[in-house]
């Protein structure tokens, strides 16, 4: 497919996700099957360019004077396809399967980009109901971040040491471009590609297959091992879905010791099975989802409860953009009261002594720092123990700055450290 037909074709695409209210993932697939005769190539352009679309949907219109489908989808086009905006212009000719040429004022828009007086959360490319609390919690470098969390996100890894090491996979990984992580210890990352690429598939890679590493943000990772699981502990993965970070506390443990992992959603919970036999892991037991019998009849038996909540999913809108639009004002709050909920549930699973990992995929205050001060007002025998003072602990060396600026709990942001968006707060149960 010529480049004009890819980006009329990306129009098609996401005129099936606004008019069918599709994911944008099952608009690809369907219009895969309609159009066979795509190659690989083209199906990984078209794709790369609807995603970028997603991702800057506000300022593309804001730019075009447009929020049609044909619109986006031609101001997305030169950074997502790697020509230049008088390119894209002259490939938009009307000829079989390409867009038809663009009028003076599109030309003009394509080029001058921007306009500079568009409204704070346009150019952040944040829904506007959710402005005020992004700004909250960032002040004056909302608009950074919400740039940054427009951008394409590069995949992260995290070495199993219970059968490889970081420089293995990296030597393994070598061949896709992959790097060590800045903050994760264990941490490598395949960059995110540039113009019309497509992200390798790395769990197709047969060190994938031998256990060697794992899909996880760096983020995540670091989450994971601020928790402080290690050897001979008694460790609860709360809400474990998919088991990412069961996997990660698990070979932190080195086997040792005990992990019990939980879900609510049964649905959720099992992959974790292949997953923990392929990485190696052979201390974990895993509960029935939704069991909530069972889970209770642990009692405050544990070191460590670390409780990934259930949450907006903000932090991860660079990989999943279209998420972004989709939440609502009231989805937040319901999400607001699980958390309250999973975090009542946890606290009387922790032994004295021990403690509590609170950690969210979301970067608003509403999720992070209200729902830390609502569990110190409700569960007083709970302290906040200042994120610095974890880092040391557990991963050693200067923590990094948190993205709020709070010295008590830790949010890591794209723009700010190059993960994605993730809380962490550490209780300690005190009586």
């Amino acid at each position: 497919m010529k480049p004009g037909a890819r980006i009329q074709a990306a129009a098609e695409v996401l005129e099936d996700i606004v008019s069918r209210h599709q994911p944008a993932a099952t608009a690809l697939q369907d219009w895969g099957k309609r159009h066979r005769f795509a190659g690989s190539g083209d199906r990984a352009a078209i794709g790369t360019l609807v995603y970028d679309v997603l991702r800057r949907r506000l300022s593309l219109g804001a730019q075009m004077g447009s929020s049609e489908p044909r619109a986006l989808a031609i101001a997305a086009a030169p950074k997502a396809l790697g020509f230049s905006p008088e390119d894209i212009a002259n490939l938009c000719d009307g000829s079989q399967h390409a867009p038809a040429p663009l009028s003076d004022d599109e030309r003009r828009r394509l080029v001058e980009g921007l306009p500079s007086d568009v409204a704070p959360h346009v150019a952040a490319d944040i829904p506007e109901w959710a402005m005020p609390s992004f700004a909250r919690a960032f002040g004056d470098r909302a608009l950074a971040e919400g740039q940054a969390m427009a951008e394409r996100a590069p995949i992260d890894l995290r070495a199993n040491t219970l059968k490889a090491t970081r420089d293995k996979v990296l030597s393994a990984l070598a061949p896709l471009g992959a790097v060590s992580t800045a903050l994760a210890p264990l941490g490598v990352r395949v960059p995110a590609p540039r113009g019309p690429a497509k992200s390798p598939h790395v769990e197709a890679e047969a060190s994938h297959g031998k256990g060697w590493f794992e899909v996880q943000d760096e983020g995540s990772q670091i989450a994971a091992a601020l928790s402080g699981a290690g050897p001979r502990k008694q460790v609860l993965d709360l809400c474990a879905g998919a088991g990412g970070k069961t996997l990660a506390l698990a070979a932190a443990m080195q086997n040792s010791g005990q992990i019990y992992a939980y879900d609510r959603d049964k649905s959720q919970l099992r992959p974790i099975f292949e997953r923990l036999q392929r990485a190696g892991v052979r201390n974990a037991q895993v509960l029935n989802g939704g069991d909530t019998a069972a889970l209770s009849a642990l009692g405050p038996r544990f070191d460590i409860v670390f409780v990934d909540a259930p949450c907006s999913g903000s932090g991860t809108w660079r990989r999943k953009p279209d998420a972004k639009w989709r939440l609502k004002p009231e989805a937040l709050a319901t999400r607001q009261g699980e958390q309250r909920e999973v975090l009542a549930t946890a606290a009387g699973l922790v032994k004295p002594g021990g403690r509590l990992t609170y950690a969210t995929c979301s970067i608003l205050p509403d999720e992070n720092v209200d729902q830390v001060a609502w569990f110190l007002n409700a569960f007083g025998n709970f302290s906040l123990v200042p994120f610095g003072e974890v880092w040391r602990e557990t991963l050693g060396g200067e923590p990094p700055r948190s993205a709020d600026g709070s010295d008590q709990a830790l949010l890591l942001t794209p723009a700010s450290h190059g993960t994605d968006g993730f809380f962490v707060a550490t209780f300690k149960r005190v009586s």
